[in-house]
């Protein structure tokens, strides 16, 4: 993983590149912004995922006298259970 990780890094975003002209070049420019939306819409969705991980990590580790942080989403929504 020393290797891979930064080699991942730096190739997954050239091949998305790539991968977008080729989009533009064979169906127009139609095709290339539909996969950038789609990029963008998995982009975020793993952001979210992330942010909702680093915030219960965050939650466990601090005191339980302490108040939930300031990001917490209301209770009762739907889908959070407690």
């Amino acid at each position: 993983m020393r290797i891979a990780r930064p080699i991942l890094l730096v190739s997954t975003p050239i091949g998305v590149v790539f991968g977008l002209r080729e989009a533009w070049r064979l169906a127009g420019p139609g095709m290339a912004l539909l996969m950038a939306a789609m990029l963008s819409v998995v982009g975020a969705l793993v952001w979210m995922t992330v942010r909702v991980i680093r915030r219960e990590r965050d939650a466990a580790a601090s005191p339980r006298g302490g108040s939930p942080p300031a990001t917490t989403p209301a209770a009762g929504r739907r889908g959070e259970r407690s």
